[in-house]
């Protein structure tokens, strides 16, 4: 057999090789990782977040690449495979036609094997590592071939948008939401001391959940609003402001089930005669609608409260766009805020705690299990196993916790206090 055309052989299936792992591994590899990477500096991160943005030229390199590669094979294969074959072949099987169908059968299985499944496969298995590694090879060949591309990509354009009339544009997302699940659970598997990018998991965590966030889920509960009656004076409205602290008070007519409006504290240096006079017109929705939408609404209509009702059309609540924002980047404390919720160790396995602190919050920051439901609070778990308002000093048994409630507020738990025994 001739060397040269061994060598030949060889080389335009490495090149397909190249090209065709690296086309499976840019379509699999997480974009969100390679945008961080070319914010970084790092060439690979680089090279490819231009790829990213335009796409089109990417496959057309690796398409091109891998078809003059596959042309080149073809042909070296077949000045390979011919003289052989005739040689071999007994007399009666000595026709044209016979040793095509030889020569396309056995260059089609040694293709597909070492240019196809086998790169494909294989840069599947770390399609980010893949393209690190062979980024500058790729960039290398993409200036070579760049004439070549640039004209196929272009006339492809023309084609797509002259003559079939559809539109064609390369500016999608840089990276989905896919991409991002995935960038985070590479982080998880590496432990970082860094308290900031222990705070972007977070955050991008709750991005994460977010689209499926109710405004049940965020909302100040009814026994937790401040509210005057639209009858009352203005006295008694600047009380309210002194009082809570709030720079915002709602407003209703008869019940609080009847909310018409807020007062801003700010409205009163207009020095009204009535609480009519500084009215604002308030957002009303349902519990059930999800917080991403309640945000879009509060943008569109320029507004920053919204009262939330029941199924009956009830108060349940009120939330405004700060209480929306911490379903994703937490707490956000403001000049108004009070850190009054107790929260004591009292001996290694005994707390006192507001019922008001979240399970969430209570799970991250000790790294318990209390038990998830469709409760947010402390209170709102030891209610969903008793069915009723426990007393004071009642003790309610979740192992491996035990709550006894020290003190009640207004028809709901004020404090408990927990017992924590793991072993039990």
């Amino acid at each position: 057999m001739d060397p040269v055309l061994l060598t030949l052989i060889f080389l335009s299936l490495v090149f397909s090789f190249f090209f065709s792992g690296i086309e499976i591994a840019f379509i699999s590899a997480n974009k969100l990782q390679l945008e961080l990477q070319g914010k970084q500096g790092i060439l690979s991160g680089k090279i490819f977040s231009k790829f990213i943005k335009k796409p089109s030229m990417f496959i057309g390199t690796t398409l091109i690449g891998n078809t003059i590669a596959l042309v080149l094979y073809g042909i070296f294969m077949a000045q390979l495979l011919e003289p052989q074959l005739q040689h071999f072949l007994p007399d009666h099987l000595q026709n044209d036609a016979t040793i095509m169908i030889l020569q396309t059968f056995a260059a089609t299985v040694l293709v597909l094997f070492t240019a196809e499944f086998l790169p494909k496969s294989l840069f599947l298995i770390n399609p980010n590592f893949m393209l690190t590694a062979l980024a500058v090879p790729f960039n290398v060949m993409y200036y070579v071939l760049y004439p070549v591309v640039i004209f196929i990509v272009s006339l492809s354009k023309f084609v797509i948008t002259k003559i079939f009339r559809t539109e064609y544009s390369d500016e999608k997302p840089v990276f989905g939401l896919t991409d991002l699940n995935h960038y985070l659970k590479n982080m998880q598997r590496v432990k970082h001391e860094d308290e900031d990018i222990e705070l972007d998991k977070k955050i991008f965590h709750n991005a994460l959940e977010f689209k499926s966030v109710r405004v049940r889920e965020c909302m100040i509960p009814r026994t937790e609003i401040v509210a005057v009656d639209v009858q009352d004076g203005i006295e008694e409205l600047r009380q309210a402001f002194v009082e809570s602290g709030h720079s915002k008070i709602l407003i209703y007519k008869e019940s609080i089930d009847d909310v018409i409006g807020y007062c801003h504290s700010s409205e009163l240096f207009k020095k009204p005669e009535k609480i009519e006079d500084i009215l604002t017109s308030i957002i009303i929705v349902p519990e059930t609608i999800l917080a991403n939408e309640l945000m879009i609404r509060f943008i569109n209509e320029q507004k920053s409260l919204a009262v939330v009702v029941d199924e009956f059309g009830g108060t349940s609540g009120l939330v405004s766009m700060e209480d929306v924002i911490e379903e994703i980047f937490g707490e956000i404390e403001d000049e108004h805020d009070e850190d009054d919720l107790t929260e004591q160790q009292l001996d290694k396995n005994t707390w006192l705690l507001s019922a008001r602190l979240e399970i969430d919050y209570l799970n991250d920051t000790y790294g318990w299990a209390l038990p998830v439901g469709e409760y947010e609070t402390l209170g709102g778990l030891i209610l969903s196993y008793t069915e009723n308002l426990p007393q004071a000093g009642e003790t309610v048994p979740i192992p491996p916790f035990t709550f006894t409630v020290q003190s009640t507020l207004d028809n709901r738990i004020d404090t408990v206090l927990m017992t924590y025994r793991p072993e039990d």
